[in-house]
């Protein structure tokens, strides 16, 4: 049987560890990945950074998409499927990292600004894989959380669902958690906009960890808030300068890299093209995985939240990822931001991370929550 060619972007992680006993391996840069590198090859791996549709495609011989990332904006499912390709997206693969993004900035900013997290309601707009995470992880932390999904709500009935203009009137935090679509009975581009921001209180804390698009960016320019964290943009890299300015945590598209964000994406599409070959899945690529972590150190005896904010710093200093693209030249920013992308430090979950069981129980049972392992 003739050998496969696979293409993939080379942000995936272990792609030759994991894809090459499957055929020869190219891996380009997403934005790289263009209509002549692909006509010879049987499968495309992608992340977010490469438009798939029938420009791309149309004259090659690739039969199987995936993508390792969540987000389908970037994909023509309908041309795809009109030309029998196979597509697979690992959905659900970095909604622990996103969760775990929000709550660590949530962390950093109550000990920056000196507030209670557990007085806090926590408005969730778009409970799918990573909106449910993070309002679990929000309530075993204390905080009330108001949840807002009208296709679930229509599915599974109104109860335990908040309106979009009672979760923005009521919230102290709001976090969004859609998909970015601009058609079907439920769109979300401007999904927050410059009517129905106006309905927040000057003290909300505003987070766009999910797609650029969803908040107008106009708009929240206007908003007044207490604090904006920021990790998805319209039209990134070449991001808006007056709202990045504003911004109090500004990251670059990262809140779902962690290692193990990446490698479940990665898995998920290997999986998929194994089943579509009809390939036995092999193990040995796991050989390439980094060790655990160093345990953690027991933080000093203070209140719960400081504690616990020592702690997850401990894992994932945010500022950091803040600080690496911070220049008030927005053109410095936006030639960093998909470098910095590129090459993003390893970052590991919390349940790679081992901390000795503290004398606080209350710590403790936090932890165990979050999926610390405790010994």
């Amino acid at each position: 049987m003739p050998t496969k060619h696979l293409v993939i972007d080379d942000a995936v992680p272990y792609a030759d560890a994991l894809f090459g006993q499957l055929g020869t391996v190219e891996c380009l840069p997403g934005r790289d990945i263009n209509a002549e590198r692909v006509k010879h090859a049987d499968a495309l791996i992608v992340r977010s950074r490469t438009q798939v549709n029938a420009a791309l495609l149309q004259n090659s011989n690739v039969q199987f998409v995936g993508s390792t990332v969540v987000g389908l904006d970037h994909i023509d499912q309908t041309w795809l499927a009109q030309q029998n390709i196979r597509f697979y997206s690992a959905q659900g693969c970095n909604a622990n990292s996103v969760a775990e993004y929000v709550i660590t900035a949530l962390f950093h900013l109550a000990q920056q600004q000196q507030f209670d997290l557990q007085s806090k309601t926590l408005g969730v707009i778009g409970v799918g894989h990573v909106g449910r995470l993070l309002a679990q992880k929000a309530q075993s932390l204390g905080l009330h959380c108001l949840l807002n999904d009208p296709p679930r709500a229509t599915i599974e009935g109104e109860q335990g669902f908040s309106p979009l203009e009672e979760l923005l009137t009521q919230a102290d935090i709001i976090s969004v958690h859609t998909p970015l679509t601009t058609s079907g009975d439920y769109p979300t581009h401007h999904l927050l906009n410059a009517t129905n921001l106006r309905l927040m209180r000057p003290q909300t804390i505003l987070i766009n960890a999910a797609r650029g698009g969803i908040i107008d960016e106009q708009a929240w320019l206007t908003s007044q808030t207490q604090a904006n964290i920021i990790d998805c943009w319209q039209n990134e890299p070449f991001i808006n300068g007056a709202l990045y300015q504003q911004a109090d945590i500004a990251t670059p598209h990262i809140a779902g890299h962690s290692l193990e964000a990446k490698i479940n994406g990665s898995l998920m599409v290997y999986q998929q093209l194994c089943q579509h070959w009809h390939i036995a899945p092999q193990t040995q690529w796991r050989s390439q995985l980094p060790p655990a972590p160093a345990p953690l150190i027991v933080p000093e005896p203070a209140d719960l939240q400081t504690m616990l904010a020592q702690i997850i710093k401990q894992t994932y200093d945010i500022q950091q990822d803040d600080i690496a693209l911070r220049n008030p030249d927005i053109a410095q920013v936006q030639q960093a931001f998909e470098d910095y992308r590129r090459h993003y430090p390893i970052r590991r979950e919390w349940a790679q991370h081992r901390l000795a069981i503290t004398p606080h129980t209350q710590l403790n049972e936090h932890l165990k929550q979050l999926g610390f392992m405790l010994y």
